[in-house]
């Protein structure tokens, strides 16, 4: 299916009948849409999962519909709490993955403009509950690829700005590389109702408003995250793919990134980094074959670390032991050990049992300029 996850197709959808299938999360990873990467962080998997399973018996429970069945163990479908063990297999229904054809102007959406239900709709929804320092957002914004209007704001905003209403923005999702879209386009190429927009953003903001009451109980900051939508047979919204995990959403503990962030901000200091954004300036689709280099592996320190916090944010936001390791904020400070003793040569422990994140004054933002990483975020 994809880069993290395998799909098991237990029954095929057809054109007016939802299947049958199962995700297997596994412990692979992926940043900047180039796929599989060189490691695997231990137990990912199964912690995505879990979250991803929590959230949507969540979202159930408020009455949103969603494509999830259950979580399989020893061969039989249960809910969260029936199971006895971590699993990393989810069944859920299947519709149809209707993808766009690449033509010579681009691509070709006419596909959905024949289909009434039963299909995946072809964009991510992504809130923005406050703005990251470097956000791509304010670069669209002073380039006009993304208007204020488009976004509800008044003005322009600034780094670090909360919003008081969250920013809601689509970007595509079956194209060689993501790029945002205005929702007039997302509108056009979806062959969506001016209804279906806004109920939409309605789902997203209900959506955000349970992830951030869940983590926010655990110390967490929801910075922002996406989620993804299907149509049924009847043509109802549906919540779809995964949900609430630290690969969908962005999430901070003091200040330190609680999310593949981490990954994000380790590669971007690579070689092969600069290659893929050089790349990507000339070509826009088939970027990725012209690209040399490939990525390096993870130093093994920062790879075991963030399996950790991978398994311990499980725990935390589903509220069960399911994984035998520290608490979340042990991880965290221990994350933050990693990163001073770089930078200090110091290996004391830098994380007070008041959580108040970084010392010395020292922002996240100016601890990843001094280890020479780039603390900014897309």
């Amino acid at each position: 299916m994809g880069s993290v996850k395998d799909l098991i197709i237990i029954d095929q959808s057809k054109e007016r009948q939802e299947g049958r299938a199962r995700f297997c999360f596994s412990d692979r990873y992926s940043v900047f849409d180039w796929g599989e990467m060189p490691d695997l962080i231990k137990k990912k998997g199964d912690a995505l999962c879990l979250i991803s399973a929590h959230f949507f018996e969540k979202c159930e429970e408020l009455g949103i519909r969603t494509h999830y069945s259950g979580v399989i163990e020893d061969g039989k479908l249960k809910c969260l709490d029936e199971l006895k063990a971590a699993s990393n297999l989810m069944e859920v229904k299947l519709v149809q993955v209707l993808k766009p054809e690449l033509g010579p102007k681009g691509y070709d959406y006419s596909v959905y403009k024949k289909e009434k239900g039963n299909f995946l709709i072809p964009i991510e929804v992504i809130w923005r509950n406050l703005l990251g320092e470097g956000s791509s957002l304010i670069k669209r914004l002073k380039e006009g690829s993304t208007n204020l209007k488009d976004l509800e704001l008044s003005q322009m905003p600034e780094d670090g700005e909360v919003f008081s209403t969250p920013v809601i923005e689509a970007s595509t999702k079956l194209e060689s590389s993501d790029r945002y879209i205005s929702w007039e386009e997302a509108k056009e190429i979806c062959s969506l109702l001016e209804e279906e927009i806004k109920e939409i953003k309605r789902l997203v903001m209900k959506v955000n408003e349970l992830i951030t009451k869940e983590v926010e109980s655990i110390g967490l900051v929801n910075c922002d995250g996406k989620i993804e939508f299907a149509f049924t047979k009847e043509r109802h919204l549906l919540l779809v793919d995964a949900v609430g995990t630290l690969d969908e959403c962005r999430f901070t503990y003091s200040g330190l990134p609680v999310s593949k962030e981490l990954l994000r901000i380790f590669y971007r200091k690579t070689d092969w980094f600069a290659e893929v954004e050089e790349v990507k300036k000339r070509e826009k689709i088939f970027w990725k074959e012209s690209v040399k280099s490939t990525p390096p592996p993870l130093p093994k320190n920062l790879l075991s670390l963030i399996s950790a916090l991978y398994q311990a944010s499980c725990n935390e936001i589903t509220k069960r032991r399911w994984f035998d390791v520290p608490s979340l904020k042990d991880v965290i400070c221990e994350i933050e050990g990693v990163l001073y003793s770089r930078n200090t040569r110091f290996t004391k422990k830098i994380c007070d049992k008041r959580g108040q994140g970084f010392k010395g004054g020292q922002s996240f933002k100016d601890l990843m300029i001094s280890l020479s990483l780039d603390p900014s975020t897309t």
